[in-house]
């Protein structure tokens, strides 16, 4: 009877220690550099949701071990001298069980994240068309496809001869290009994308990490939120929206934040720089 509820204790805190795992993409999991106020922000105030919140990867790994050791190491204690009697079968045993426990929890977390996955690919499968059917419909708000609808506090001024088409495309072709680039640790490369700040603020943030990135886009849309422009500079926002996959863990995430770009009208031929991003 020792024996098996020592066991017990030693499966509850191999299973315990089972790392929440988090995906790691280019601009981590919270808002850095400059914000603005567009139209998705306003979205979100009016709408009351009860999303659970995401504990870290620290914490949760941290609380698995620190639980799991407390409660092994009260039933030993409770139990006295159990491990005498242990032979090298029993600790086979037992290694054979958290082994098989351990593959039915990653497998039930792999097909969890199938299942939300499958509407998100049809979601995907689905673009073309509708943005196809998007493009025919009547502009009542005077605004053309690409736009999220506006509103009155949230300027949408263009600058002339603005190519909202092209734009949007170039945008998710960065987005991707960035991700890479963060996969890879190529920082010279974020750089020419971003500004002084933003640039110094994502180089810790990458050199924090503790395993190496290996992330891919599955779909991506991009929609203008924010637009303004002055004789100085001139201002855009972009809500890029989607889905990634962490290939390193096998696990899939909704991609949903907000590019804030500025470019410098009074500088000929600047480029436009991402000065933040909003989660």
């Amino acid at each position: 009877m020792k024996i098996f509820l020592t066991m017990l204790a030693i499966i509850f805190t191999l299973v315990s220690t089972v790392p929440d795992v988090h995906a790691k993409k280019f601009g981590g999991k919270r808002s850095i550099g400059k914000t603005q106020q567009t139209t998705t922000q306003q979205k979100q105030t009016g709408q009351q949701t009860t999303t659970p919140t995401k504990s870290s990867n620290k914490k949760g790994i941290m609380g698995g071990i620190l639980g799991g050791l407390l409660v092994g190491g009260l039933i030993a204690s409770m139990m006295g001298g159990a491990f005498e009697g242990f032979q090298m079968m029993d600790f086979l045993l037992i290694a054979g069980i958290a082994f098989i426990l351990f593959k039915i929890i990653r497998a039930m977390s792999q097909a969890k994240a199938g299942a939300q996955a499958q509407p998100q690919a049809a979601y995907a499968a689905n673009q073309a068309q509708f943005k196809q059917h998007q493009d025919q419909q009547p502009q009542a708000t005077g605004l053309g496809g690409g736009f999220a609808s506006s509103e009155s506090q949230v300027p949408f001024n263009l600058p002339a001869d603005f190519d909202l088409s092209s734009f949007l495309e170039g945008a998710r072709s960065h987005y991707k290009t960035l991700q890479q680039a963060w996969n890879d640790n190529d920082i010279e490369k974020i750089q020419e994308y971003v500004s002084n700040e933003l640039y110094n603020e994502l180089s810790k943030q990458r050199a924090q990490l503790a395993q190496q990135p290996n992330t891919e886009v599955m779909f991506l849309d991009a929609e203008l939120v924010r637009a303004d422009n002055s004789d100085q500079l001139a201002e855009i926002s972009v809500k890029f929206s989607g889905r990634y996959r962490d290939l390193g863990e096998n696990l899939e995430e909704d991609i949903a934040e907000v590019w804030h770009l500025e470019r410098q009208v009074s500088q000929t031929d600047a480029p436009w720089l991402i000065v933040g991003i909003e989660q």
